[in-house]
């Protein structure tokens, strides 16, 4: 059930969501749990919160064995301020995830805190 992908480091904030993306479609949910520090909190909305690599693994497993593909979405510019950075994307949905990652000893960044979605509003029309 689970593959393995690259396993290169996110060395700018900005290469979380498609690394993430990546590990997720290939089905390597060790690669998805490696993007997140170890005390790592993650929203996954409805009230469910996951605290940490094992519950966050627990959850990517699911995922992973349900077939659901994460969607690449319109990923805005990290907002970075010494060794945290602020994560964001517009999903095609038009939901709105945020992310604070956090610069580890090696100079590599890891997602301390993950909120599947802050707003919600129906997707721009491109014109």
């Amino acid at each position: 059930m689970t593959g393995q992908t690259d396993r290169q480091p996110a060395r700018d904030p900005q290469d979380l969501e498609r690394l993430l993306i990546a590990r997720q479609h290939a089905g390597d949910v060790e690669g998805m749990v490696a993007l997140f520090e170890p005390q790592a909190v993650v929203d996954i909305g409805e009230g469910r919160l996951l605290r940490g690599h094992e519950e966050i693994r627990r959850y990517f497993v699911e995922v992973v064995a349900s077939g659901r593909k994460f969607a690449m979405g319109e990923q805005q510019p990290a907002l970075v301020c010494g060794d945290l950075a602020l994560t964001s994307t517009r999903l095609p949905d038009g939901s709105v995830t945020a992310e604070v990652a956090r610069r580890q000893g090696d100079g590599t960044w890891l997602w301390a805190i993950d909120r599947y979605t802050i707003a919600s509003e129906p997707p721009r029309q491109r014109s």
